[in-house]
């Protein structure tokens, strides 16, 4: 990546208000699958990229975290949190913000929000998976759980896998009423339901998306008939799980970065050795995904630092042609590198100058 460096000083920035019409520039359902294009393409380069899991600050109320990764060429990190009880004080569950930079030169070359960005590759992501896991011509999806995520998830599984039918439930009904209406006259039948079972009726895929930071059992094994793909992406954190865990043992597993998942995700329930397979290899066609129409396949996504890579890169390609970001002083830039103090000293004003 290589860049002017009269101009390095200098780092665009996609605000709330740029992504909200970004989003609408290009059209949501275009954006999903392209960024779901760039998370296929750089879990097939996998191996590439720096690996850990997310650093986290763990509280009564919730958690903040930092996920970094690198190719060797662009360096990302995003800024995270999760605080459930926000929503009954008005606020985000989630609100997140990130960066990319130059690896040869440490300069940051994009600075973007990403509590919207999140939404949108967390759906891709899901979907991505879904591709390579669930039943094909798959046409109905549960979705339980109906808050900040549904929409993006419902319309990324439409795009990308031709879902016809969603069938909505979460235990606050104003959820469902609000997931339905954003969802009106976007080329889905929506269907509201009263209880997780119902939701399931007919269903070939069922994601899980809710926001309680505990154990819970959102599925039981006897909901889980056989073939059904599980999207479950609401366990993202120690403690936090959304599946009973005979359902585990029924199924095959599928993961983004073992060593974050059994942390973080529905795994943390079974032994550390249990075996899973990591969803970039199933992509690389180095293992096998669906292996029978009446396979049960859990995908357990708790959100890794390369999908946000991912979601960066696609807006650092694309922001541009929009119109919609502003760039911002960050970065000192004084004539000589060596002379910081030289260049504060010449902001002064005349009357500073003077005294």
């Amino acid at each position: 990546m290589k860049f002017d460096p009269n101009s390095l000083n200098i780092v665009p920035f996609v605000s709330v208000d740029h992504m909200m019409k970004i989003v609408l520039q290009i059209g949501v359902e275009k954006m999903l699958k392209g960024i779901a294009e760039y998370v296929e393409d750089d879990f097939k380069r996998w191996e590439l990229f720096d690996k850990t899991p997310r650093v986290p600050s763990h509280s009564e109320k919730g958690v903040i975290e930092l996920m970094p990764t690198s190719d060797g060429e662009v360096y990302g990190f995003k800024y995270v949190n999760g605080h459930p009880a926000n929503t009954k004080e008005g606020l985000q569950t989630v609100t997140a913000f990130g960066m990319l930079a130059d690896v040869e030169t440490g300069y940051p070359v994009l600075l973007s929000e990403m509590t919207i960005l999140t939404a949108l590759r967390t759906a891709a992501t899901s979907a991505v998976a879904a591709k390579h896991l669930a039943a094909k011509n798959a046409k109905v999806m549960a979705m339980i759980g109906n808050g900040a995520q549904s929409e993006f998830q419902a319309l990324a599984f439409k795009t990308i896998l031709g879902i016809e039918e969603v069938r909505l439930y979460d235990i606050d009904p104003a959820a469902t009423e609000k997931c339905a209406r954003n969802l009106a006259g976007r080329g889905l039948n929506v269907v509201s339901c009263t209880s997780s079972q119902e939701a399931l009726e007919g269903a070939q895929i069922v994601t899980t998306c809710t926001a309680d930071k505990q154990y819970a059992t959102i599925l039981t094994d006897n909901m889980v008939g056989s073939g059904l793909h599980i999207n479950a992406i609401g366990g993202d954190c120690p403690g936090k799980t959304e599946l009973h865990k005979d359902i585990l043992l029924r199924s095959g597993i599928f993961v983004e970065y073992t060593p974050q998942t059994r942390i973080e995700g529905e795994i943390q329930q079974l032994d550390d050795d249990y075996p899973v397979t990591e969803l970039w290899e199933v992509i690389t066609g180095q293992k096998e995904g669906r292996t029978s129409d009446g396979q049960i396949t859990l995908f357990d996504g708790v959100g890794f630092a390369v999908e946000d890579f991912s979601a960066l890169r696609y807006l650092r390609d694309h922001y541009k042609e929009t119109g919609f970001y502003e760039d911002l002083d960050m970065i000192a830039d004084p004539d000589d590198p060596r002379d910081l103090f030289g260049m504060v000293q010449r902001a002064k004003t005349p009357e500073q100058a003077a005294s």
